[in-house]
């Protein structure tokens, strides 16, 4: 890991959403240099679900090394942002460095978008990192070395980035066009980049998106720690840079990655916005399929990679897994083998086969059906496949993300 140099020591560094994840950690890592930090966040009070308030956090940055100052700040209330700058400067003499942390998403699509969360979206990640940028730029001008660093992607104009949640692409992007325009608006006087993750990083908002055991896949939040401290500790003339994690913690001789995993060794799972590689073709257990000629479950019309496999999906449901799961699934296959199949993991001990479910369905998933073969002989994780487009899900996300446990038993079988 990276280590300290105390070149933050007496630095004020202004951080939204703050009180937990990525923004704590950037805060906890400042700290240990002597940094004073204003924690602009909205809890207050102990969430029933989400753990820590601003004034948690500002314990454990004392705790750190560093000085703190709670704010309650919703970024989609200008006012609260101006309060909060004000109290900043009036406490510590100015402000230093801006991280535009706050962020809110929903991995919807189009259509199945809520317009009261297309506005969250708007308005806390694009809306609110102009606005509280704005209000703190007049005094970030007048440090010595004043950073404004937003959590955002480099922006990829891939349709894959789109399709599946068009309205947060939108969101996320807005927040590193800010990065664009004021890196070469305040050039010379305030450094302005963007840092984004090469992989997945486990927070709470990662546990809400992909439930239990997908930490698994993640990394730690001290490696966004580490890369936002070796930004904001460099000349303000390193501006207008897009930075992934990896990358520049590579560049600054950084070779044990496995300190930064929750389990090393594990499988990573990519982050949105970087296209991936593609999955190699022909598996062994693609081809033991495609040598297989028996027929299909529950009426297939003939045998095929896509029907025997849902046969093994059936001999492997029991009543266990059902009680476990309480999950309807139906898939619409395109290619060769396409036509509309299912396995509900709720009705009685379960079944899967051809056609539609015998009751509605809680997600329905979209994909062809090489793509299918591939996910469920292991050769294509359905995280990977709905992140790079190869998968549009419709429905229960939660449950959809319940399919990857299933995955794990049923792959022992084949």
């Amino acid at each position: 890991m990276l280590p300290n140099t105390g070149k933050l020591a007496g630095c004020t560094l202004f951080i939204t959403g703050a009180s937990r994840g990525i923004g704590k950690a950037i805060a906890l890592k400042a700290a240990k240099d002597g940094a004073n930090i204003v924690i602009a966040a909205k809890t207050a009070e102990t969430h029933p679900t989400l753990p820590g308030t601003i004034y948690t956090a500002a314990a454990e940055i004392e705790a750190a090394g560093g000085k703190a100052l709670p704010c309650i700040v919703n970024v989609r209330e200008e006012q609260q942002i101006i309060n909060a700058v004000e109290k900043a400067v009036q406490t510590f003499g100015g402000i230093d460095i801006l991280v535009n942390n706050a962020s809110a998403i929903s991995l919807t699509g189009t259509l199945e978008t809520e317009t009261k969360k297309v506005n969250l979206m708007m308005e806390v990640n694009v809306r609110g990192t102009y606005l509280t940028s704005k209000t703190c730029l007049p005094y970030l001008k007048k440090s010595r070395n004043p950073h404004i660093l937003n959590l955002s992607p480099p922006m990829n104009l891939n349709p894959l980035w789109f399709k599946n949640h068009c309205a947060y692409t939108i969101s996320k992007y807005g927040m590193s066009m800010c990065v664009l325009g004021m890196a070469e608006e305040f050039k010379g006087e305030v450094a302005v980049n963007a840092l984004w993750p090469k992989t997945a990083i486990h927070t709470a908002a990662m546990d809400m998106l992909g439930g239990a055991g997908i930490e698994k896949q993640c990394r730690k939040t001290d490696i966004i720690a580490d890369a936002a401290y070796c930004i904001l500790t460099k000349p303000k003339t390193f501006t207008g840079n897009f930075i992934i994690d990896e990358d520049l913690l590579r560049e600054e001789g950084v070779k044990d990655f496995d300190a930064y995993a929750i389990v090393p060794g594990h499988p990573l799972m990519p982050d949105f916005f970087l296209d991936l590689e593609g999955v190699s073709q022909g598996s062994k257990e693609e081809k033991k399929l495609s040598g297989s000629q028996q027929e299909g479950p529950s009426g297939a019309k003939a045998s095929s990679p896509v029907a025997e496999t849902f046969g093994i999906i059936q001999g492997a449901i029991s009543e266990e897994f059902v009680r476990a799961t309480q999950g309807v699934y139906q898939f619409e296959l395109s290619g060769d083998d396409g036509g509309t199949w299912y396995i509900d993991l709720k009705t009685k001990s379960g079944s899967a086969g051809f056609g539609k479910p015998p009751v509605t369905a809680d997600v329905v998933m979209s994909m062809s059906s090489t793509d299918f073969v591939k996910m469920f002989t292991g050769k294509l994780k359905p995280t990977m496949a709905f992140m790079s487009g190869k998968l549009r899900i419709k429905g229960n996300m939660a449950l959809a993300i319940k399919l990857e446990k299933m995955l794990t038993k049923l792959n022992s079988k084949l």
